[in-house]
């Protein structure tokens, strides 16, 4: 990689999420205990549904795979967040800070297709169920799985490609308790103005488009499901009603970043906050509260004697 400048910035100091030590105590009891939620709430979702026999339908399949994602993003910023709360400089290598912006965009994209995925899951099931067991058989759930990480693969190397690109010199603070985007392309030594363009197209336009077409989607299924009179009428709204409080929750702090030219703003680090500690919380509790079969597969699960 070649560079511009005599000075070639080797890591960078992460400001953090505050720098009052009072609110980081705070903050970091917070976090902690949400950690201590957010995998076993997750790996708990997944033993569940590989565990139980009645648990083998897509819908299941595909929220075993969003439990996943999810305790695998926790790891991305949580653990060393915690640390750095005990560190006078929070620093961190210029390679593993081009990691951690990978991993966290390689999961968020797929996590964005999975939504995507099990939207038209809920769609094939709702309004075609006559074509959903030869739609969405096992190897096509498997594709689409397998189509998601690939899709998240691609677009988190793109990022990456386009950061590579650029000269750092100097300054190497970024005003965040990790790396991502706009944070570090807005200290490279030269114009980043045509990055910027390619970083929203890349993320901020695709999470817009996601957004409206899962919310379009959802918007048609729950129309159909109000003009029948099925038996379980209530369960679908209920699953589809989980799905759509998901999509806000993950696409309304993308939207917010990436949509905008990189500029910071005072509501960055809270939007930021929420969305890579307090959102990977929120999906098994959203799903084991409002799913009455993985909530009782759950609590037998829990309450199965051990063997020895």
């Amino acid at each position: 990689m070649e560079r511009n400048n005599s000075t070639v910035v080797t890591e960078f100091i992460l400001l953090g999420l505050t720098q009052s030590r009072d609110i980081q105590f705070l903050v970091f009891a917070l976090i902690l205990i949400f950690y201590l939620i957010i995998l076993p709430g997750n790996i708990l979702i997944i033993l569940t549904i590989r565990s139980d026999p009645g648990l083998t339908a897509p819908l299941y399949f595909f929220l075993g795979n969003l439990a996943f994602l999810d305790a695998s993003y926790s790891f991305i910023v949580v653990p060393r967040m915690l640390v750095d709360f005990f560190s006078e400089k929070k620093v961190i290598s210029y390679p593993g800070c081009i990691t951690q912006l990978f991993f966290l965009h390689f999961l968020g994209g797929g996590e964005f297709l999975l939504l995507v995925v099990m939207a038209f899951d809920r769609y094939m099931a709702i309004c075609r169920p006559l074509h959903y067991s030869s739609v969405m058989n096992s190897r096509a759930c498997y594709v689409m799985v397998l189509a998601q990480w690939l899709g998240g693969f691609v677009h988190s190397i793109i990022q990456v490609v386009l950061i590579l690109r650029l000269p750092f010199c100097g300054p190497n603070q970024l005003d965040n308790f990790f790396c991502d985007v706009p944070q570090v392309i807005k200290l490279a030594c030269t114009d980043t103005f045509v990055v910027e363009i390619l970083m929203v197209f890349n993320s901020g336009l695709l999470s817009l488009v996601c957004f409206v077409g899962l919310l379009s989607s959802y918007a048609i299924v729950l129309c159909h499901i109000r003009k029948s009179s099925s038996e379980g009428k209530n369960k679908a709204i209920s699953t589809c009603t989980t799905h759509v409080i998901i999509i806000f929750l993950m696409f309304g702090p993308a939207i917010f970043i990436y949509t905008r030219p990189f500029r910071a703003l005072p509501a960055d680090k809270v939007v930021s906050f929420f969305h890579t500690v307090i959102f990977p919380l929120l999906n098994p509790v959203i799903y084991t509260l409002r799913n009455q079969e993985v909530k009782f597969s759950m609590l037998k699960l829990l309450t199965r004697p051990i063997v020895c």
